[in-house]
């Protein structure tokens, strides 16, 4: 069975007035010192922000307990210090972020101006194995159509500097001014990706392959296709039901480019549309449709995108957990409708943040 991990980038905040406090290189030395080999915590773009990465796992309640731990021993970490985590893919309340001191980070603030100085957003990226390079972007082509429903159903970022973006999900609209950013047409090969790659490091406009920051993505680092479109989701639960849909979606992929299939043909032009379609509206109006790029209501999208996924799901033994944790989100709703509810009772985005705080540690 495919392995999964999952890397998550939390926001440090003061648990007070809930605004984001530059405390990463704190955390990560104290993280140091109780554990000095610890390899689950890493620096980001930004101090307000902490990154963990899970282990691979093949079960998804394994999967779902190690987000927990990780969640929890982030706070204790934060705790320890004075200031609290939260899952959140935007920080509500404004904010000035402070670049990490780091060679690549200041050339990368340097590089792009404003553009990386806005880039506060913290994401949610799964990892799931493949077995060749050829897989990995065989399997990229095919999952380009579906990769907006995933945005839909994390989005966790209504709110941007203090104010209701009108987004469910803001923070793929911020991360898409990056210039490498976004939807990739067809590779059609391992060859022709990393030729694609070589050319865009030698414009000068990136730096390197690790700025090839696409959707989804070979992995540079391990021998994982690597989705990348999701928020960090407010909930650990909602956090799993990516990861499982994402391997799904691999394994989908997979045996559709060994039997011969044809990956669907969308032009890049479309699949930003659907992109910015899933960021705007989250779960509560239309999605685009993954196959006819046409309007649907967002139920239907994310029910196809279960009978597409279908025995892959059984197989995997995550059909149930599955449908279970579809069926809260199209009932009760993702982060962006959770936070969006807990402005209309509180009035107040600092009570927005306390609440998210705790819904990060599991409360």
């Amino acid at each position: 069975m495919r392995t999964v991990g999952v890397e998550e980038e939390l926001l440090l905040v003061d648990p007070d007035s809930g605004e984001p406090k530059a405390l990463s290189a704190a955390v990560l030395a104290h993280a140091a010192q109780d554990d000095p080999g610890q390899d689950v915590f890493e620096k980001e773009l930004f101090g307000q922000m902490l990154e963990f990465a899970t282990h691979p796992q093949s079960e998804m309640a394994a999967l779902g307990a190690e987000i927990v731990r990780c969640r929890k021993e982030a706070a204790r970490l934060a705790g320890e210090l004075g200031c609290a985590v939260a899952a959140l893919a935007t920080s509500p309340l404004p904010v000035s972020p402070s670049i990490s001191v780091n060679e690549r980070y200041q050339w990368m603030a340097e590089r792009y101006g404003t553009a990386a100085q806005e880039q506060l957003v913290c994401g949610c990226h799964v990892h799931v194995s493949v077995e060749s390079d050829e897989e990995a972007v065989a399997v990229v082509d095919r999952l380009r159509p579906w990769l907006a429903v995933l945005c839909a159903l994390s989005a966790n970022s209504p709110f941007w500097q203090g104010q209701d973006t009108g987004y469910a999900a803001y923070r793929s609209r911020v991360w898409g001014r990056w210039p490498s950013a976004g939807p990739t047409e067809l590779f059609g090969s391992a060859e022709r990706y990393h030729r694609r790659v070589a050319d865009m490091v030698a414009t000068g406009v990136i730096l390197d392959e690790a700025m090839a920051y696409f959707d989804a993505r070979p992995s540079a680092r391990y021998p994982t296709v690597e989705i990348r479109v999701a928020d960090v989701c407010l909930r650990a639960d909602t956090a799993v039901l990516v990861a499982a849909l994402a391997r799904a979606l691999v394994e989908t992929a997979t045996r559709d480019w060994r039997a011969g299939g044809r990956p669907l043909d969308h032009s890049v032009s479309l699949l930003r549309l659907a992109a910015w379609q899933a960021a705007r509206s989250g779960l509560d109006r239309d999605l685009l449709d993954p196959v006819t790029m046409r309007p649907r209501p967002a139920a239907d999208v994310v029910r196809s995108l279960l009978e597409h996924l279908g025995d892959a799901l059984i197989e995997s033994d995550d059909a149930a957990r599955v449908e279970g944790a579809i069926a809260e989100l199209l009932s009760w709703g993702n982060g962006a409708r959770e936070q969006r509810l807990l402005m209309e009772r509180t009035g107040s985005l600092r009570d927005v943040v306390a609440e998210c705080v705790r819904h990060t540690q599991g409360e």
